[in-house]
């Protein structure tokens, strides 16, 4: 599988995985956030640069990592409806972007993200 990859994205692939093993549940929301935020910058600057490929594989990166957000939310209340809220947003940003994309509204949620994480982690 790795054969079909270029030696950047192997890489970035080991370095994820490795990372993911022993984080404890905090860190694992920051490496959420990263991923994200990775992702849609990648898309923007595929999107510049015209490689839909990596646009398209950037944007799949992005809702792996949103679902996974999501997937993480537990309970009922104010900040669980709070945060499945964003995160679904963010899903449908995405998606919407995935049919037709604008550099700006990707930029902004990679921006708005990467604000939250930086909160987060300083928190």
């Amino acid at each position: 599988m790795l054969a079909h990859r270029s030696p950047h994205e192997a890489y970035r692939r080991v370095d994820f995985d490795a990372r993911v093993k022993g984080a404890s549940p905090s860190e694992l929301v920051h490496l959420c956030y990263e991923h994200l935020v990775s992702a849609l910058g990648t898309a923007v600057h595929a999107d510049r640069i015209g490689d839909n490929s990596l646009k398209s594989r950037s944007m799949t990166r992005a809702l792996t990592a949103v679902t996974a957000l999501q997937l993480g939310v537990s309970g009922e209340n104010e900040m669980a409806a709070a945060l499945n809220h964003l995160y679904e947003s963010a899903r449908r940003t995405i998606l919407d972007n995935a049919v037709s994309f604008d550099p700006r509204t990707v930029e902004t949620l990679r921006t708005d993200f990467m604000e939250i994480g930086q909160a987060l982690q300083a928190g």
